[in-house]
């Protein structure tokens, strides 16, 4: 799911993410083409509430970027 706030796209605030959330982040070497890469949240690496491009996340394979996209999680 893409965060929105006011009908505006937006990246997804740092109280939204958690460790083990799924996730779409870009990486630095794709911020120029905005290629997503999926994972799994293992650590939350930006301190602060917000960040102008993305919170900076650690995704359980050890790859770093900036989060782009929640992924919802459905259960039965």
């Amino acid at each position: 799911m893409k965060y929105t706030q006011s009908g505006i796209d937006s990246d997804p605030l740092r109280c939204k993410i958690k460790k083990g959330l799924r996730v779409r982040i870009v990486l630095k070497k794709d911020q120029r083409t905005g290629k997503l890469t999926e994972g799994i949240v293992k650590d939350i690496l930006t301190k602060s509430a917000t960040h102008p491009h993305g919170i900076k996340v650690r995704l359980e394979n050890g790859q770093v970027g900036r989060v782009k996209e929640l992924i919802e999680q459905h259960t039965n």
